[in-house]
């Protein structure tokens, strides 16, 4: 254990009890409907790609769909975790469960800007599900631990059902098919639902809310939103930078595959070394790793090269993800910083691509590398200030 993340711990340990005093039931409960509401999100592209060569959508449209879908996702986040009680959980959760499946079912069915209102619409649902998981970590005694559990389930479920639609349905149904069927995976979660909590806790402040965050909570969730656009902004972009190096389609498919597989080895090592290591160290390394794999990138690198830059990224991406909690926690105790950061990680996550697709100049994309550099370079500027300048406790008083 860290000096730094040591009265982060002994804060928790004072608090009210939460969901690490849950039965383990319960806790599951929670993570497998985080996981429901993320599920879409790795093989989406895939999705969305599959809409537009069948006609159903331009493929300029698909930038706007991802995007509304987002910014839905984040809106709704930061909505029930500010204003809406964790109560009531168990109906909430499967009626939520229900209407997704029932939205991602109507997706293949969509056509021009009705799919990218529909995936707008499933945002919501999304988002509902996102909170859940969120009022269960952030009141957690571990909070770097669980998210790290739910990463790598997410990772594997993700990473599943990715080759399963790419490999078995949509070459045999398009892309009706692979929206019915995830719509009947996700429907088959719904008595799930009974496994969450009927309710939780209040948070160290005694609020059932989150509420607004103070001053340094705002400034540790830039931190949040900068390192997911960044990275985000960045990523979507692979195959360009890829090809502006002189190498395939299919070394830019290896390195992002390459990717998605370290991303679990990524999470897990976050999972055992939760509570193990201060964030600080973590966040920082972890910036410097992808600064590094960019600068990498921008010297139009030979593919052994590029692929472990990927690769590197997508490790760290998810290694450091969990420890952002703790970082929110320390900036704001009373923890209502942590319960938004779903949906201010959700929002980098549709304006970092927003903002590298306009900075693009020409046909040259090493340009999004270099935004990319700046938001990351504030984001670990910031992340520094707000430690280095943290409320340290006051020494034990020395025995006489």
């Amino acid at each position: 254990m860290s000096i730094a993340e040591e009265p982060l711990l002994v804060e928790a340990a004072a608090a009210p009890p939460g969901p690490g005093d849950l039965p383990p039931l319960q806790t599951t409960g929670a993570l497998i409907m985080g996981v429901v509401g993320l599920l879409l999100s790795a093989p989406m592209p895939l999705l969305l790609g599959a809409l537009a060569a069948e006609g159903h959508i331009p493929v300029e449209r698909i930038g706007d769909t991802a995007m509304a879908e987002a910014l839905a996702m984040a809106a709704t986040n930061a909505a029930f975790s500010a204003f809406v009680p964790p109560a009531r959980i168990r109906p909430i959760a499967a009626l939520t469960v229900l209407t997704l499946a029932a939205i991602d079912l109507a997706t293949g069915w969509g056509r021009g800007w009705g799919v990218v209102g529909i995936r707008a619409l499933a945002g919501v649902p999304e988002g509902i599900l996102l909170w859940i998981l969120i009022s269960m970590v952030v009141r957690s005694k571990t909070p770097a631990r669980w998210s790290g559990v739910f990463y790598t389930g997410l990772t594997l479920s993700e990473l599943g059902l990715t080759a399963a639609l790419s490999g078995l349905v949509l070459p045999r149904f398009h892309a009706i098919g692979a929206f019915a069927v995830a719509a009947g995976l996700i429907a088959l979660c719904a008595p799930l639902a009974l496994m969450c909590p009927r309710e939780f806790a209040a948070l160290p402040s005694g609020a059932t809310r989150a509420g607004s965050p103070p001053p340094r909570g705002w400034l540790a969730l830039s931190v949040t939103f900068l390192f997911t656009a960044s990275i985000a902004g960045v990523a979507i972009y692979f195959v360009p930078l890829a090809k502006q190096a002189g190498l395939s389609a299919g070394i830019a498919g290896v390195a992002i595959t390459a990717s998605l597989g370290v991303q679990i080895l990524g999470s897990g090592m976050a999972t055992a070394l939760a509570g193990r290591i201060g964030y600080y160290i973590v966040l920082l390394a972890s910036g410097c790793v992808v600064l590094a794999s960019w600068a990498a990138f921008a010297a139009m690198p030979p593919a052994w090269l590029f692929i472990a830059g990927a690769m590197a990224i997508g490790f760290v991406a998810l290694f450091s993800a969990p420890f952002q909690v703790p970082m929110l926690i320390e900036a704001d105790p009373s923890r209502s910083a942590a319960a938004q950061s779903g949906g201010v990680g959700l929002l980098g996550g549709a304006i970092g691509p927003f903002l590298a697709s306009r900075i693009i100049a020409g046909h040259s994309v090493v340009a999004v590398l270099a935004l990319g550099a700046v938001m990351l370079t504030v984001a670990l500027l910031i992340l520094s200030a707000l430690h280095l300048t943290r409320i340290r406790p006051a020494p034990a008083a020395i025995a006489r």
